[in-house]
């Protein structure tokens, strides 16, 4: 009586905690269909299991699969920037079943659940890494095992925001570690990397080739949202989101 539910977009009262309304749940772009095997960029058309979209076709990830649950537009936006910066942690539950669906093809594969880490100081100030939320949600429903620690995040990077691939990839290097004394736990595993929004793909990137240096044997990134751009539009579209993503409401 005192908390009824209520969509999680636009409060609108639902007849269950965690649910989209009717109308939202028709704005929201949930990824299904063919795909590039690979990132995970939807495609138009079926043009086969095994196909990639150009980018991938020139230079094959650091990480072998990636899928996401949404696009992240206009319509997803405020769910992700909510969740990320707004203290809407009790929406994890929801997104965690929404990584379930959209993931079971990576499930099946996957021996360990790792979230990308956060700095200390960053998850200082805002008090959770919405990545971990995330993963332990997933970690529920999948019956997997989920382990906060074993990747950390060693130094502070600037923002991702307008800058060049190539500054990016700088922006992230030697950001990630795997401590010593946990190597033994990422050994020869299948690990699933969880996070909340995949737009260029650079920190998962990073985070991919560290897992590898530690013996990691196959490495699939399941995130909650990512961008979908073309090639004529990428730069521009990749800048406003991580401006978007990295801005504090």
């Amino acid at each position: 009586i005192l908390y009824p539910p209520q969509c999680l977009k636009c409060a609108t009262l639902v007849s269950e905690t965690g649910l989209l309304c009717s109308s939202c749940w028709q704005e929201i772009s949930f990824i299904e269909g063919p795909g590039c095997q690979a990132c995970g960029l939807p495609f138009e058309f079926d043009i086969g299991k095994a196909a990639l979209c150009g980018a991938c076709t020139r230079e094959h990830p650091a990480f072998n699969r990636v899928r996401a649950a949404l696009i992240y537009n206009d319509a997803s936006r405020d769910l992700i920037l909510g969740f990320k910066h707004g203290d809407r942690t009790h929406a994890a539950n929801a997104y965690g079943k929404w990584l379930f669906r959209a993931g079971k093809e990576l499930l099946d594969q996957t021996d360990i659940i790792l979230p990308v880490p956060l700095h200390w100081s960053r998850l200082f100030h805002r008090r959770y890494n919405q990545a971990a939320l995330l993963a332990l949600e997933l970690g529920k429903f999948a019956s997997k095992p989920v382990e906060t620690n074993n990747l950390q995040r060693s130094k502070r990077t600037a923002s991702q925001g307008h800058k060049t691939p190539s500054q990016r990839r700088r922006n992230l290097q030697g950001a990630f570690a795997v401590p010593p004394h946990l190597k033994h736990k990422i050994s020869d595993r299948r690990v699933l990397l969880i996070d909340d929004v995949l737009t260029t793909g650079a920190t998962v990137s990073a985070c991919a080739k560290t897992l590898r240096q530690a013996g990691a044997r196959h490495i699939d990134v399941l995130t909650l949202a990512r961008v979908v751009r073309t090639e004529t539009t990428m730069t521009s579209q990749n800048d406003d989101a991580d401006l978007m993503l990295n801005t504090k409401i």
